[in-house]
């Protein structure tokens, strides 16, 4: 089960494009990995989805509630992998666009956390 964050560990929302995060074989397809960043002194909290050979990044961070989505490490996804899941709530996001088309949230969005895979090796942007 996910931990809370606690309150006095700073965070940001966004970080500086070219940041090495993993090679692109390192995420199934379909597949996703969380990364935490510290940036400075405070951390960054994301996660990237592979699907049909793109990949793209989200804020961990559902917009029903805040908490973050994956209850168990990187499992970002639905048992198919045809849909992120909050496995808080119940809401779904299609992958590569993070709009919730259903659960507790539907019709808003993830907030994107740019990244590009370059070369096989996926970075922010």
């Amino acid at each position: 089960m996910a931990e809370a964050i606690p309150a006095d560990r700073k965070r940001v929302w966004k970080t500086p494009a070219g940041v090495a995060l993993c090679v692109e074989t390192a995420i199934a397809d379909p597949g996703s990995r969380g990364f935490v960043l510290q940036i400075g002194e405070a951390f960054f909290h994301g996660f990237v989805v592979r699907r049909h050979g793109q990949v793209a990044g989200y804020v961990d961070r559902c917009p029903h509630q805040g908490f973050p989505l994956a209850i168990e490490l990187d499992r970002y996804l639905t048992p198919d992998g045809a849909l992120i899941l909050c496995g808080w709530h119940g809401a779904v996001f299609t992958p590569l666009t993070g709009a919730c088309v259903g659960g507790p949230c539907a019709g808003a969005k993830l907030t994107p956390w740019p990244v590009v895979a370059d070369n096989g090796v996926i970075r922010t942007a």
